[in-house]
């Protein structure tokens, strides 16, 4: 069980780990974009759904940990589980019209909320139309070529999402959270 806390970093680093925990506000959950920037997220449905096994690989501070998602989506809910590099299941999370549930296998103190997971996911994978109205005033979500760029109401730039497109898909390949400090690579291993 050494690895726990390893795991723990790669988790805490890779869901935009905030000091406190957003609020929760009806059934629509909140994140951080930002230190002092809390957003609601968009609704949980998308179209055309999505099933995906990914291998994450998270940069942190100079060391790389990795992390398996299974990952659904359709045009009710989201559904989100966490495995150990072992398959041991770490968390389960659903995501629909009643707000979030989680399901922890094994208790891990530094998890961020479960919102903060499905920030990078929905900021990657969901429509710009969808984000938009949940930005700050003056923030923007652009796609550019092969890449999004969320930037701030200053111009600075938060995230960027690389893509590749295959079978006529395009797949989110990295992840880099300029404030918070990481990077993310995706291996997308089914689809």
């Amino acid at each position: 069980m050494k690895k726990l806390p390893t795991l723990v970093l790669l988790l805490s680093a890779l869901f935009l780990s905030a000091c406190s925990a957003p609020k929760q506000d009806s059934n629509r959950p909140q994140a951080w974009l930002k230190p002092g920037t809390l957003v609601m997220l968009p609704a949980p449905g998308i179209t055309p759904s999505i099933t995906e096994q990914q291998l994450l690989s998270a940069h942190v501070k100079g060391k790389t940990q990795s992390l398996m998602v299974l990952l659904n989506a359709d045009q009710q809910k989201i559904l989100l589980a966490g495995l150990s590099p072992l398959g041991i299941r770490l968390f389960r999370l659903t995501y629909d019209q009643n707000g979030i549930k989680t399901e922890q296998s094994i208790t891990l103190p530094e998890l961020p909320p479960a919102s903060q997971v499905l920030a990078d996911i929905m900021l990657s994978y969901w429509p710009i139309s969808a984000w938009q109205p949940q930005l700050p005033k003056g923030w923007t979500l652009k796609d550019i070529d092969a890449r999004r760029e969320l930037r701030d109401d200053q111009g600075e730039l938060i995230e960027t999402i690389q893509y590749l497109t295959r079978n006529g898909s395009r797949q989110p390949v990295s992840v880099h959270h300029h404030r918070f400090g990481y990077v993310i690579n995706i291996q997308h291993l089914s689809s």
